[in-house]
């Protein structure tokens, strides 16, 4: 098991992180239980069209309410699932508008405190995400 791999399974290290770079994770995935989504929200302008991609990318159901609540209670839902843990890589994040972005980053925060509260992996992945997140890891460690 990659060292990757490794902290994406590791439920206390739950969070949102930032990445200059999505293949090592999507690599480091390959043959794991952990589910991944890819989500791409490059192009989505206003929260609208941000949370219809969100909720394509994780398959929420089509009564999902489309508002940031709806949002942090969809994925808190996830966490019951039955999945073993979760990875979502946001692509194009960095050309949301900056408070979509920060409300966005927040929701995804209290997700990975719940998923951590049950034991369960989650990692939300901003792509070129802004520096006031930490970095997932460094390439080549």
């Amino acid at each position: 098991m990659s060292k990757l791999l490794q902290r994406l399974s590791d439920p206390a290290k739950s969070g949102v992180y930032r990445t200059a770079r999505s293949d090592d994770i999507l690599a480091a995935l390959r043959g794991s239980n952990l589910t991944l989504a890819r989500v791409d929200v490059a192009g989505a302008t206003g929260k609208e069209a941000l949370l219809a991609r969100i909720a394509k990318a994780l398959a929420f159901p089509r009564w999902f309410g489309g508002n940031w609540d709806a949002l942090e209670e969809s994925l808190a839902d996830l966490a019951f699932s039955g999945t073993s843990g979760c990875v979502a890589v946001f692509e194009g994040a960095d050309g949301l508008a900056e408070a979509d972005r920060a409300e966005l980053c927040e929701v995804l925060s209290v997700a990975a405190q719940t998923w951590k509260e049950r034991g369960r992996p989650f990692f939300a992945v901003l792509v070129n995400g802004p520096p006031a997140l930490a970095e997932l890891y460094k390439s080549g460690k």
